[in-house]
């Protein structure tokens, strides 16, 4: 358990995650699903190369490994990198509350429409995130390409 209001903490928990990932030559993104204390009901990371699933991205690994909720009102969405729209879909189909970002200078997202939604949206700006992500789409830009949709 993490104190809710340590955004920096719930973070590291997701940059857990994404360094893994990139150790198993995936595209390093990861994320955390907390409840309003600070529990940690679920983590995971991008394991679309790992697995060949495109459906697999960190916010949704993290959210699978939750498992069922009664409610995702009061949950906290941490991610590495801004969530994708296909993400930024699954925070706003379940209700999700508040989502941690760690960087959206490499990849925006959806982070401005959920705001629009009423989502609570943390911008860290970690440097850390974005050196990361940025090594990885250095040595696979064909990779990061296909995660975004670009060809």
């Amino acid at each position: 358990m993490v104190s809710a209001n340590n955004d920096q903490a719930m973070l590291s928990i997701a940059i857990e995650e994404a360094r893994l990932g990139y150790s198993e030559g995936g595209i390093p993104i990861g994320a955390a699903l907390f409840d309003s204390s600070g529990v940690l009901l679920g983590r995971g990371h991008n394991r679309r190369v790992q697995e060949s699933d495109p459906s697999v991205h960190g916010e949704t690994d993290a959210f699978r490994k939750a498992g069922r909720q009664r409610n995702y009102k009061d949950t906290i969405m941490v991610t590495t990198l801004a969530p994708c729209w296909y993400c930024s879909g699954l925070v706003r189909q379940f209700g999700i509350g508040k989502v941690i970002v760690g960087e959206s200078r490499t990849f925006s997202g959806g982070i401005e429409w959920l705001r629009e939604c009423g989502v609570e949206v943390v911008d860290m700006d970690s440097q850390e995130c974005v050196d990361l992500l940025g090594r990885f789409i250095e040595e696979h830009p064909e990779i990061w390409n296909e995660d975004i949709g670009e060809e």
